[in-house]
């Protein structure tokens, strides 16, 4: 049985969608200490987020087929690609988004956009072993775009709100957390599930997609309409 309003599902892709941060993941195989410079300068406040990760990504120097091949083994969360065709089926909108980029999303689960109307919201990668991953942001004047992150999530949330949808959140680091302050239900992990605990922000901690499939489909009843008022829980 569907959810009874009209409901929405967002959801970040690094470390949410797949099991692996493409940051890390290409971190510990292919870049120096030096090349990581801008995210210790990003933490220390001294960079944006976009600028950060667009220095690094830049700094790549793989042949594309090898780093293509390296991308593809990043695993997927079989069950977000079910609740995302069981959403089409159900007429309930998904938006992906991310502060990563399209090239690597693509590259991992660029079918099932198309087949399934997955709506991708993310900065616009290109890759070449001369220049490396050229990110680019949304263009300024985008309801989405955000100058810290080229993303704006929880701009997101914000515009199916004014739809009229009520709006699903998964995701897993801080630049989540400005949407999921705002969405109507919280499914976090790791970082983002920290500060949602720290902040009094109900979330219910996430394992994987099923959850949400489950949450959706609304099997659970009794547990479906207490979900927005639990605090998360490891």
């Amino acid at each position: 049985m569907a959810v009874q309003h009209r409901t929405a599902l967002v959801s970040d892709f690094d470390g949410t969608v797949s099991d692996d941060d493409f940051f890390y993941y290409i971190s510990r195989q292919y870049l120096s200490e030096k090349s990581l410079e801008p995210w210790r300068a990003y933490m220390e406040g001294k960079k944006t987020h976009f600028e950060a990760l667009r220095e690094i990504f830049a700094s790549l120097r793989v042949k594309k087929a090898d780093l293509d091949d390296f991308i593809r083994k990043i695993r997927i969360d079989r069950d977000f690609l079910k609740t995302a065709a069981w959403c089409q089926e159900q007429q309930i909108p998904v938006y992906v988004c991310s502060a990563g980029c399209d090239y690597y999303i693509n590259l991992l689960i660029g079918p099932e956009i198309a087949e399934y109307g997955i709506r991708l919201v993310a900065n616009h990668g290109t890759y070449s072993s001369r220049h490396g991953l050229e990110m680019t942001p949304p263009p300024a004047d985008s309801r989405f775009y955000d100058p810290g992150t080229g993303v704006n999530k929880a701009a997101v949330v914000a515009y199916l709100h004014e739809l009229g949808y009520r709006v699903v959140y998964c995701g897993d680091g801080m630049p989540d957390l400005a949407a999921a302050r705002i969405a109507d239900w919280v499914f976090a992990r790791k970082m983002l599930l920290r500060q949602c605990v720290n902040l009094g922000i109900p979330a219910v901690k996430l394992i994987d997609f099923e959850q949400v499939y489950r949450f959706l489909e609304g099997k659970n009843n009794e547990k479906t309409s207490a979900l927005p008022n639990r605090q998360p829980s490891d």
